[in-house]
């Protein structure tokens, strides 16, 4: 399940609930003896600091109780780890968006190695992770992520190009359902967007499409522009190339979208913060999140019952179906427990995977925990045969090793809704954002070499 800090408060609020439901199911009283600090303290119990979606109180507590010892937990905010890490006092685990931040921290010889940890565990064996777990990779030698150490892993995944929607939506606008198994065009799904947007005195009152991106505009450049047939970053990752006629096309399409009003976008940001409360309340047709946002609708038998889920839409000829999540945790290689992390690593992916595996909120990021995926139901076999069937179409793209994605997206956002207003062109659009884009990744680049 992709996650902060690129949503809104609300929604990491949300998403600390869920993560808390699923502790306090799973972390069961004295089930771990206290851990030795060597500090000649009997009983003594040591301090794991965390930076993590904020957690519940007694979750803490019951995760505490399971591990023997103490949480210390602090909410993750980027320029407090970036400030931390420089420091050299850094958490002893952080939570992180592998697909994109994993290039940016590993390059700079910030993540510790944790392949000696996976060698020796009976809990997370190599063997048993799933392929997506490859994005936790990273070889720094040849600056390519997928392959090389593991410096953390996926608590879970989805293919987040993907789309939910909603049948009544769609059949009250007498409107086909879209293919279970064959991508809509990105043109047809915009069309799609404009025809279930209801509006009243001016203003939308429905949303037809949300097709923002979780973690930012970024993404949904980069997924449109390899459906096209393009890369958006150039092959060594050094610089963007928005001019590309497949780049140029995706911020057309973006800039078609934002200029229709149909959905949340970096010109008018949802109000809700993020599609989860829109979509509940039959204010949204088509919501662009994958399989994990199941775990959302699930909940409610009402809404699940005219919830579906669709294969990623494309804009080219070339099926890609990328996965720009794969939110877990990784240990920072300045950190002083890292003995204890990994305990806690054992812990949070072994014992509590289970429970989230029934719950819909993602792929199990253990191969032998996919069989406990929720088919228990028409909504959860349909989500689930779906999601199946556009396994095979998963993919990774490349991110700059050399700037933060959330950096990147900050260029976007502010670009973008002044030039949408004044209807710049795209092509002009283009050359500013590879101007200010290819400057910032520059300075990356003489820091990292």
């Amino acid at each position: 399940m992709p996650v902060f800090p690129r949503g809104s408060l609300d929604r990491r609020r949300f998403l600390a609930a869920s993560a808390g439901a699923a502790l306090a199911t799973a972390a069961l009283p004295g089930c771990a003896s206290s851990v030795d600090t060597g500090s000649g303290a009997k009983g003594a119990k040591e301090t794991l600091t965390i930076m993590d979606a904020a957690w519940l109180k007694a979750d803490k507590q019951k995760a505490e109780q399971a591990l023997g010892i103490n949480l210390n937990v602090i909410t993750y905010d980027v320029t407090k780890l970036n400030a931390m890490l420089a420091g050299g006092n850094p958490p002893d685990v952080v939570r992180g968006v592998g697909a994109t931040d994993v290039p940016y921290f590993a390059a700079r010889g910030l993540m510790a190695d944790l392949d000696p940890y996976f060698a020796k565990s009976d809990v997370l064996k190599p063997s048993d992770l799933a392929a997506a777990n490859d994005i936790w990779r990273y070889d720094s030698g040849a600056k390519k992520q997928g392959t090389g150490p593991r410096y953390g892993m996926a608590k879970d995944y989805s293919q987040d190009c993907m789309f939910w929607y909603r049948t009544d939506l769609f059949e009250a606008a007498k409107l086909d359902l879209p293919s279970d198994t064959e991508p809509l065009s990105c043109e047809e799904w915009l069309d799609l967007g404009k025809q279930l947007t209801k509006r009243r005195l001016g203003k939308v009152k429905v949303y037809g499409l949300s097709a923002g991106a979780l973690n930012g505009p970024l993404t949904t450049f980069m997924w449109m522009t390899a459906s096209a047939g393009g890369s958006l970053f150039a092959q060594d990752l050094a610089t963007v190339d928005f001019s590309s006629p497949e780049a140029l096309k995706a911020l057309q399409w973006y800039l078609d979208y934002a200029k229709a009003n149909i959905g949340p976008s970096v010109v008018n940001p949802n109000p809700d913060g993020w599609d989860g409360p829109t979509y509940q309340a039959s204010r949204m047709a088509m919501a662009n999140d994958g399989y994990w946002f199941g775990g959302v609708i699930g909940a409610d038998a009402k809404l699940s019952g005219v919830s579906r889920l669709a294969p990623a839409p494309q804009l080219g000829s070339h099926r890609v179906s990328p996965c720009f999540g794969a939110t877990g945790l990784w240990v920072p290689k300045g950190a002083k427990n890292k003995d204890t992390a990994w305990k806690f690593f054992e812990y949070y992916f072994g014992t509590l995977a289970e429970e989230r595996a029934t719950t819909g909120y993602g792929i199990p990021s253990l191969k032998s925990l996919v069989p406990k995926m929720p088919q228990d139901n028409a909504f959860h076999k349909q989500s689930y045969t779906v999601q199946q069937q556009e396994l095979p179409y998963f993919s990774v793209l490349p991110v700059s090793p050399y700037a933060q994605a959330d950096a990147l997206n900050v260029v976007l956002t502010k670009v973008l809704p002044d030039a949408v207003n004044s209807g710049t062109s795209a092509g002009k659009i283009a050359d500013t954002l590879n101007s200010r884009i290819n400057e910032q990744l520059a300075r990356g680049k003489e820091l990292v070499g």
